[in-house]
């Protein structure tokens, strides 16, 4: 299991895709590295024990930010929260 941290949604300059997140991940530094969660399963729990499920789609860029598509939008205090990736 490893962790990682919600950055931002996935948005372009006047749209916000809610149920896609951009998630950091410790230890990925480029594009080859984000390889390896691909399909990975990811948790978002929040504060009150709501757990909201999602999957790692793909790479965002080239610096090694994973873009995860959730099943239902995250709410707007999960941006900076932990997730686990499975």
């Amino acid at each position: 299991m490893t962790k990682g941290k919600v950055i931002q949604f996935r948005r372009g300059k006047k749209t916000i895709h809610e149920r896609h997140f951009l998630i950091e991940v410790d230890g990925t530094k480029n594009r080859k590295d984000t390889e390896k969660f691909i399909g990975k399963e990811v948790i978002w729990k929040s504060p009150a024990g709501k757990i909201i499920k999602g999957k790692i789609s793909s790479g965002h860029g080239n610096k090694g930010v994973l873009r995860a598509i959730f099943e239902k939008g995250l709410p707007g205090q999960a941006v900076t929260t932990e997730v686990e990736i499975k």
